[in-house]
């Protein structure tokens, strides 16, 4: 993991993180057992394979020119069958050993994006586009794959297929190495070439597919937005814009490899390999089995030359998927998860000291400074962009403070240990996020251990028990994406079970009954008064009616702490403040002339 993380592993396996290739070979390296094991087979293969042309030679000599006994041609022949079937079995056995490696590449790096995304800062993530992410998650770790197989396996035959038949025929006539080596050295030239060429489009290529699927991401979440406005035309055009220029970049590596050279420049080393041969031969320095066996060798190296344009294109893809999941991997995230940070269980004090908070585009609260007492409930109201929700967002560390401090019991935030720290504090929002599982296991999410009764006991608290047994399948019924298929209010309720049953020391609830009707919220608001009991709470709200029972009150405005107090005296005192509440209470005390600033500093 980066070494700015909010979560790690501990026995994560350390990859080499400098550059793309090295991690790749970090990650090949740690099951170095297959992949030398792979050499080894294929080094047998091509040498049995090779052994094989050359046995061919032999044998052809005798028939021509017989020199030996009989039974040498038998024996040829014997040897010969040998030579094939072991070049098939090492052949097979190599593509498993390499296979292997291949998906254990994948599920490896895959599991590392995954864990490196956990540990990524809220603001990271908003930052991100999550069709990008999910592209890079899926299709370039699948280019991982197919990069060792069959891209890397088609690098490894053109390797030995070149090497290890210019090593048999050596042993026929040193000098017949000539072509073979000028072919070679012009071979790796025009590779330089090809790869300079094809690096840049492969690498659009990639981003390209990026954008598209971010594109399709947002157009499928969207898609209750996009038919109530009719803009599926639209939505159309922008998405056929990214396919064409997706697919243009796939044509554009085909023009790059339509160019490939390498094939050509081998039928002119077959020609001049052959001149060669019948020189030495008119020479009397070659026989015709010496012809025969340089000429099946020379034969043999068309195939590795044939699939190198495929091994350099796919191995290319996955150096180029590589860079993009490393990026992500390696970005720094802002927050850390502190392992040897300050642990305990929380009372419920909560300080803000002077705390400012911005993004890059502005600030969102500035000088903030205030003190709640432990089970204290406290009510923060103010208008829409006041940053109600930004200044409980920084007590959990979802972000950090720009400038001054926020303690907790005492401690800076900054300071606690981060799982110790969020375990405890439980946030319900208006817009509550439901997994694509059943009823229990939402609402057992962060309470793992839990019995069945508990969760119903936290569902009967969050008067969510009746609705759940409507359903044919009760506590077992499956949610769609998100919990689509429940009302706004069923899913509030579901949000409130699950902080019922996490029994957390702080709890912050975030306009968390507004989809939920009077009666109901009546019995959900007795609830929650026996869950705040010992518990310190916080409230963002409109409802005078949860207002009114709160022991302190903070209004902002502007990102600003304009007033706080009780209702009662907000409402002498808080113009702001009267004119959140003045539609709810027409028979409002007048406004006395007591500055905010006094109740503020009281």
């Amino acid at each position: 993991m980066s070494t700015n993380s909010e979560f790690t592993v501990e026995t994560a396996y350390p990859y080499n993180r400098s550059g793309p290739i090295r991690w790749i070979i970090s990650h090949v390296w740690r099951y170095k057992f297959f992949f030398l094991l792979a050499v080894g087979l294929y080094l047998v293969a091509w040498a049995s394979f090779s052994g094989s042309r050359y046995l061919i030679g032999v044998a052809a000599g005798e028939i021509v020119d017989p020199t030996s006994p009989d039974g040498l041609i038998k024996v040829s022949l014997l040897i010969l069958l040998v030579l094939l079937i072991g070049d098939s079995i090492s052949a097979l056995s190599g593509s498993l050993s390499v296979e292997t490696l291949a998906q254990r590449l994948a599920r490896d790096s895959r599991e590392e994006l995954y864990i490196s995304l956990l540990g990524k800062s809220q603001t990271f993530h908003d930052r991100q586009r999550v069709g990008d992410i999910m592209a890079r998650s899926t299709d370039d770790v699948n280019q991982l794959n197919v990069m060792m197989n069959p891209g890397v396996l088609f690098i490894s035959e053109m390797v030995l297929g070149l090497v290890v038949p210019m090593v048999y025929i050596s042993l026929v006539r040193v000098d017949l190495l000539l072509v073979p080596i000028l072919f070679v050295l012009l071979f790796v030239l025009l590779v330089r070439r090809y790869m300079a060429r094809l690096n840049p489009v492969i690498s659009n290529q990639r981003e390209a597919f990026g954008a598209m699927n971010a594109g399709l991401e947002e157009s499928i979440s969207g898609i209750e937005i996009v038919k109530a406005s009719a803009q599926e035309a639209f939505e159309r055009k922008k998405f056929y814009k990214k396919a064409r220029a997706y697919r243009d970049y796939f044509a554009e590596q085909g023009r790059v490899e339509a160019r490939y050279l390498p094939m050509l420049m081998y039928g002119f080393a077959v020609g001049f390999v052959f001149l060669h041969c019948m020189i030495l031969y008119s020479q009397g320095l070659l026989t015709v089995a010496n012809i025969i066996s340089v000429t099946g060798l020379v034969a043999a190296m068309r195939f590795p030359i044939f699939v190198s344009i495929w091994g350099f294109s796919l191995v290319q893809l996955g150096v180029t998927s590589a860079g993009r999941i490393l990026r992500i991997i390696n970005a720094e995230t802002e927050l850390d998860e502190n392992q040897g940070g300050y642990q305990a269980n929380i009372a419920g004090e909560i300080v803000f000291e002077n705390v400012s908070f911005g993004y890059e585009d502005g600030a969102v609260l500035e000088d903030i400074s205030f003190r709640i007492k432990p089970g204290e409930t406290v009510a923060i109201v103010g208008q829409t962009g006041s940053g109600k929700s930004t200044l409980t967002e920084l007590i959990n560390r979802t972000y950090d403070a720009t400038s001054g401090r926020i303690l907790i019991d005492g401690v800076d935030v900054r300071e606690w240990n981060l799982t110790a720290l969020r375990s405890q504090i439980s946030k319900i929002e208006q817009d509550v996020f439901l997994f694509s599982r059943t009823l229990a296991e939402n609402i057992a999410f962060g309470a793992p251990g839990t019995t069945q009764e508990q969760i119903e006991q936290a569902a009967h608290e969050a008067q969510a028990h009746d609705f759940i047994m409507s359903f044919a399948e009760g506590y077992q019924t499956e949610v769609g994406e998100r919990g689509v298929t429940l009302s706004g209010g069923q899913r509030q309720r579901i949000a409130l079970a699950r902080a019922f049953l996490s029994d957390p020391r702080v709890l912050v609830l975030d306009d968390s009954t507004s989809a939920i009707d009077s009666a109901t919220e009546d019995e959900i608001q007795k609830a929650i008064r026996r869950a705040q009991e010992g518990r310190t709470t916080l409230l963002i709200t409109h409802r005078l009616s949860q207002i009114r029972w709160a022991d302190h009150i903070l209004v902002l405005e502007g990102g600003r702490l304009i007033a706080s107090g009780t209702h009662d005296e907000l409402l002498r005192v808080s113009e702001p403040y009267r004119r959140i509440f003045s539609r709810y209470d027409s028979a409002l005390p007048p406004l006395e002339a007591e500055t905010e600033t006094e109740i503020q500093t009281a």
